[in-house]
């Protein structure tokens, strides 16, 4: 008798119907080995987009960040406590190699999209050197709705980054500067030798549980906190700030029955100053 390799499946349905599901799942398997004339039971069906639709009589003429059906941000009923959060891609050239992460949204205008990051040692900065083009995805569970941005990031001055930076919290700024981000952390052993004021080594047990690369970070943190002892303004690190994406692609999508989705895209046809930053094309996608 073969064999079937186990493997995870995000089943359909509601999730309530879970441990019920399971429980089925496993009899109908019971009666399979028992039976070989036993039918299985269909599937369970995928659950549905039901919250919201999306018409073009509802989109503005550009992506510009307002409160309507068709702008960047969400309804101001959105249930969501963190709307701002969302996926930034970045691909490196000339492999084409492809990285994301999450990350806050920060500012929005009619200029772009701005988030703040480590420009030195993280690999969105390694991509972003080679590449300039980026991407941006938002998900609001909460009325089914996703936004796509594409477009050219540009950094912000340092007196631009300096804005926000200010507004952090001091450890979250102290952290700014101590982290090498995406930069290995190396594990010390349990026991190291350290030189005394005097000269002399000696062997010293790592306190609490093997490290595993934390009492680095935890250092580096310690030597920043030494040179800004005192000081109440922190300056921004030349290599953290700003980075704004300014959109030449905007695209909504509301989820529908029966995965007929509502796709609009606006694409943007020429340059320009002020509200919409140009002007766009709007466009009906199929799903």
């Amino acid at each position: 008798m073969s064999r079937v390799k186990e493997k995870l499946i995000f089943a359909p349905g509601e999730a309530a119907s879970s441990s019920s599901s399971a429980n089925t799942t496993a009899a109908a398997a019971a009666a399979a080995a028992t039976d070989p004339s036993h039918q299985a039971a269909p599937a369970a069906q995928a659950a549905q987009f039901k919250q919201s639709t999306l018409h073009r009589s509802a989109l503005n003429p550009s992506p510009s960040p307002n409160s309507t059906p068709g702008s960047p941000t969400p309804p101001a009923h959105f249930p969501s406590p963190v709307p701002e959060t969302c996926t930034l891609s970045t691909a490196h050239l000339p492999s084409g190699r492809v990285s994301s992460r999450m990350v806050y949204l920060k500012e929005l205008d009619s200029r772009g999209f701005v988030i703040y990051s480590n420009w030195g040692t993280s690999q969105k900065a390694r991509d972003f050197a080679t590449n300039r083009h980026v991407a941006l995805c938002f998900w609001w569970k909460g009325v089914e709705r996703q936004v796509r941005v594409e477009g050219v990031g540009e950094r912000l001055t340092t007196d631009e980054s300096q804005i926000y930076f200010d507004t952090r919290a001091r450890g979250s700024r102290l952290g700014a500067w101590a982290s090498r981000q995406s930069e290995v952390l190396i594990p010390r052993p349990a026991k190291v030798t350290k030189t005394d004021t005097d000269g002399e080594e000696k062997e010293v047990v790592t306190e609490g549980r093997e490290d595993d690369g934390r009492a680095q970070l935890e250092e580096q943190v310690r030597e920043i906190e030494d040179k800004f002892a005192g000081h109440d303004q922190i300056p921004v690190p030349d290599f953290w700030g700003g980075l704004r994406v300014i959109p030449d692609m905007v695209e909504f999508w509301q989820g529908r029955e029966s995965r007929l989705h509502d796709r609009f895209r606006y694409q943007k046809v020429s340059a320009g100053e002020g509200e919409g930053g140009g002007e766009w094309k709007i466009e009906r996608l199929n799903p």
